[in-house]
């Protein structure tokens, strides 16, 4: 499964239901093990960005159906970041031409 990086930051509606945070976390999680992921963790950040979360998915489709679905709610902005294992990217460095 290849990981990504969710960087997530708050909407004004998302930042005005702040409690309800927890229950939308949830709400994620659920729905990336449905697709067949796995949530790795969650984090409250304070800088940039608001929260962060490190998923597992089968593939890039699931995860831009996942991104789509968080967006039209319209709580939160997020910028995904695909990422590679460093023994990953360890052996695409050493396989480039």
């Amino acid at each position: 499964m290849s990981q990504y990086i969710l960087l997530i930051n708050w909407t004004q509606q998302g930042i005005s239901k702040i409690k309800e945070s927890s229950d939308r976390y949830n709400s994620f999680k659920a729905s990336v093990e449905k697709a067949g992921g796995k949530v790795i963790g969650g984090y409250y950040t304070f800088g940039e960005y608001d929260v962060i979360i490190i998923i597992e998915a089968p593939n890039d489709e699931v995860v831009m159906s996942l991104m789509l679905k968080v967006g039209s709610a319209g709580n939160v902005r997020t910028k995904t970041l695909k990422a590679f294992t460093a023994e990953e990217g360890m052996n695409i460095i050493k396989n480039f031409p």
